[in-house]
C-alpha cells in the first residue's frame, strides 16, 4: 500500500477512508469551488462537517471533472468523534443526494491519504458509435455517427502505452510537476454498436485520459496513423494530439493502493 507523508500533528486525529461513486451529470467536478455549491467535495465536506459537529476537509484520489462519473472514487478525512464508523455511514446514505453513493467507511492507518498513498487508477470511457441514439444512456456516453476503424486504433493505442512523457495529451499550458506517466494498458473493445476504452496507469493528467481517447478517434477516423503516436508523443506539443471528448462517456472506474 502506498502512504502519504501526513503531518505529525494530524496523525494523532483518527484518519477515515470512504469509498463513494457517483453520476456526475449535474455536478461541477470533484473540487471544491468558491463560487458554486454543485461539487462533489463541497457536498460532502458541508454534510460531514454538520454530521460530525466539527470542519471537515476531504482529500479525493483525484479531480474528476464536471459531467464525470466515479464507481470508485476513494476519500481521506479526519476527524474526531464518538460515533462509529457505521452510524457516519448511514448519515451519509441518509443525506446525500441520490446522485451520490457512499459504499464503505472504515478507519484508516495514520498516514493514508487517498491521493498520494495512490499507486494507480483506471478509467472506462463508452462510445456509442451509431446513427440511432442512446436516449437512455445519453448521460454516460459520447454519441459518434461516423464509422470507425477499429484494428487501427488497437495498434495506435498500444504505442501510447508505457511509460513516457504524456505532456501532448494534457490540457495545461504551464507545468510545475513532471508530465511522465506509466499507462499500463489501454484497450478497446467493441460490444455491439458501443465501444469501450479502458485506460490503467500510475496516475494522468489534467484530461489525459480524454486526449488520449480523441487522439484515437482520430485514428479511428483516419485523419492520424498508429505510427504518428510516437511522433505525437516526442513533440511535447497539445496541438498535434486529437481531441478532448466530452466528459460524459468517463468514468472513474477503479482506484489501487
Amino acid at each position: 500500500m502506498g502512504r502519504g507523508p501526513g503531518r505529525k500533528g494530524e496523525r494523532t486525529v483518527p484518519n477515515y477512508r470512504l469509498t463513494l461513486c457517483y453520476d456526475g451529470t449535474r455536478w461541477k467536478g470533484w473540487q471544491k469551488q468558491g463560487n458554486t455549491e454543485q461539487t462533489i467535495q463541497g457536498k460532502l465536506e458541508a454534510l460531514l462537517s454538520r454530521l460530525l459537529d466539527q470542519p471537515v476537509e476531504v482529500a479525493g484520489s483525484g479531480r474528476t471533472d464536471a459531467g464525470t462519473h466515479a464507481k470508485m472514487q476513494v476519500v481521506s478525512f479526519r476527524a474526531k468523534t464518538q460515533k462509529t464508523t457505521e452510524e457516519i455511514l448511514a448519515g451519509l446514505r441518509r443525506y446525500l443526494p441520490a446522485d451520490i453513493g457512499a459504499i464503505r467507511l472504515e478507519r484508516a492507518e495514520p498516514r493514508f491519504h487517498a491521493r498520494l498513498s495512490c499507486t494507480g487508477k483506471t478509467y472506462v470511457y463508452r462510445i456509442w458509435n451509431s446513427d440511432l441514439p442512446n436516449v437512455f444512456e445519453r448521460n454516460y456516453l459520447y454519441h459518434l455517427h461516423e464509422p470507425l476503424d477499429l484494428a487501427a486504433m488497437v495498434q495506435a493505442a498500444e504505442d501510447l502505452c508505457g511509460t513516457h512523457d504524456y505532456r501532448a495529451f494534457c490540457s495545461l499550458k504551464k507545468f510545475k510537476k513532471s508530465t511522465v506517466r506509466r499507462v499500463e494498458s489501454i484497450t478497446i473493445q467493441a460490444l455491439g454498436p458501443e465501444l469501450r476504452f479502458t485506460l490503467s496507469g500510475d496516475g494522468f493528467l489534467y484530461h489525459m485520459v480524454r486526449i488520449l481517447v480523441g487522439t484515437l478517434l482520430e485514428v479511428g477516423r483516419g485523419h492520424l496513423r498508429p505510427e504518428d503516436m510516437a511522433d505525437i508523443l516526442a513533440s511535447q506539443d497539445r496541438r498535434r494530439a486529437g481531441e478532448t471528448v466530452p466528459a460524459c462517456g468517463l468514468c472513474l472506474e477503479e482506484v489501487r493502493y
